[in-house]
């Protein structure tokens, strides 16, 4: 569940993206999903025979490092998306370093 520290771009269902996360569980892609939309991000969503998935935006500048580093990440309740709240995990304190990994 690591954030990708590199900006790669591929192509998901015939449309050049760049790629948020690879190898991700359905709970995981729909969890990020909602927050990229929320955010204002059009969503490709590519699954192999074997069941991986492969999420990526549409907007190829994306880098979610810097989105997620520059404050602009936003949940569906308007919420700041932290890298607790990216990771799923416990926030301990209230800033966003303070956080409980998994």
């Amino acid at each position: 569940m690591a954030i990708n520290p590199h900006h790669t771009i591929e192509e998901l269902n015939g449309t050049r993206c760049s790629v948020i996360e690879k190898k991700i569980t359905a709970d995981r892609a729909e969890y990020i999903k909602s927050i990229l939309e929320s955010s204002g991000e059009q969503v490709q969503m590519s699954t192999d025979d074997s069941g991986i998935i492969t999420l990526g935006v549409k907007n190829v500048q994306f880098n979610v490092l810097h989105a997620l580093y520059a404050r602009s990440l936003k949940t569906k309740e308007g919420k700041l998306v932290t890298p607790a709240i990216w990771y799923q995990s416990d926030q301990t304190g209230d800033f966003y370093w303070g956080y409980a990994g998994k």
